[in-house]
């Protein structure tokens, strides 16, 4: 009881991914710049699809969304993680673990159901083009993020509910540079093996699930997309569909290596080095996939910057 208590009066130690050293000094600074394109691309995005009027569609709403996830995704990890670098301290309360693992968590699961939903999205409009207002109105289209945004905080509610609910009698320091689940339940002298199965069928749940609906979507999409008589359609929905596969093969691989292993088959180095990829590298690829292969968003941000700038003439 001893360990028990001293755990919830003082919480954890972050051990990060970064020492002093000079080469870690230069992949903390790239970190930090990673951070901020993906911070400024993901607000951009979301403010260019709110003020334009001609992005105000079904599509462009669920990638509006998307990167709203994208930007509390990382900013959920990162801050917190530059801030005990730059300070030395390592420290994380129990409240503050507990806040990272439910956003944390949310998040991805969120965005699991949310790719999907895109997904369904490119299958109506390309498959049943004329019944694309009836099948993706802004009502339903609604639902299908509202119920993302549900679901996921169902299961971060859940995960993080019981994985706090342990004893860590052991060392209580993380081997990561945030709270994820995993890490957390190596430090647990709770026997801890219900709850990954839990796990497990959570993942089934929140990943495969939704890779299914993904794949089914996309043959028919590509039986469809071949089936075309026009060249310009073909390659327009290729490239559409193009940016949409390469965010889900990036996401669902990197979670699906973190989330679908068991524990003894873990490792401290591999876990941290593929969080980062899916926690900081895809929020940055994400905006950058879909406004350089997305000539709509391409335009709306140059109409915005057009604007801007007769703004700044009339000011003066």
């Amino acid at each position: 009881m001893a360990c028990e208590n001293q755990t919830f009066n003082s919480g954890f130690i972050l051990l990060g991914i970064f020492s002093n050293s000079p080469t870690h000094i230069f992949f903390f600074s790239l970190v930090l710049g990673i951070f901020t394109v993906a911070f400024t691309g993901n607000v951009v995005m979301v403010l260019l699809i709110y003020l334009d009027n001609q992005l105000h569609t079904s599509m462009y709403f669920l990638l509006s969304q998307l990167s709203l996830m994208d930007l509390m995704l990382i900013c959920t990890t990162v801050p917190k993680m530059a801030f005990n670098y730059l300070s030395g301290k390592k420290s994380i309360s129990l409240a503050g673990c507990g806040v990272q693992i439910f956003l944390y968590v949310s998040l991805l699961g969120a965005e699991c159901f949310l790719l999907a939903a895109m997904a369904y999205d490119r299958y109506v409009a390309i498959c049943h083009p004329l019944r694309y207002s009836v099948l993706m109105s802004q009502k339903i289209c609604g639902l299908m993020a509202g119920s993302s945004w549900i679901l996921g905080s169902l299961d971060g509610t859940v995960e993080v509910a019981v994985a706090l609910s342990f004893s860590y009698c052991r060392a209580w320091d993380i081997p990561h540079f945030f709270c994820d689940v995993p890490a957390l339940l190596t430090l647990s002298c709770t026997n801890t093996l219900l709850f990954e199965k839990m796990i497990f069928i959570c993942c089934v749940i929140m990943l495969l699930f939704p890779v299914a609906v993904i794949i089914a979507s996309y043959v028919r999409v590509i039986v469809a997309v071949i089936h075309m008589a026009s060249e310009e359609g073909r390659r327009k929905a290729f490239a559409t569909c193009s940016s949409h596969l390469i965010v889900v093969g990036m996401y669902y691989g990197a979670a699906m290596f973190i989330y679908m292993r068991p524990t003894s088959d873990r490792s401290p180095t591999q876990d941290k080095m593929v969080s980062v990829f899916y926690t900081i590298l895809t929020p940055m690829l994400n905006p950058l996939i879909y406004s350089l292969r997305n000539k709509e968003v391409a335009r709306a941000f140059m109409k915005l910057s057009r604007k801007g700038k007769s703004g700044k003439q009339i000011a003066r």
